[in-house]
C-alpha cells in the first residue's frame, strides 16, 4: 500500500492506494491526536516526501 498524508496544523487528509492504484484507504479528516495511532496500525513502511510552496523556498 502507498499512503499519502496531506500535512496541516491540526487536521490531516490520509489516502492509500494498492499496487494497482485502487483506493483502499480514504480518511479526509484525521485529527492530530489520531494520526500517530493510525500510522502505527498500517501494514507498510512510511517514507517522507516534502513539497515546499514557492513562497517558502530557500535560495
Amino acid at each position: 500500500m502507498t499512503v499519502g498524508i496531506d500535512l496541516a496544523k491540526n487536521v490531516f487528509a490520509v489516502h492509500g492506494v494498492d499496487e494497482h492504484g485502487n483506493a483502499i484507504l480514504i480518511k479526509p479528516k484525521v485529527m492530530r491526536e489520531q494520526l500517530l495511532p493510525m500510522i502505527v496500525r498500517m501494514p507498510c513502511p512510511l517514507a517522507q516526501s516534502m513539497k515546499v510552496p514557492p513562497m517558502y523556498s530557500v535560495s
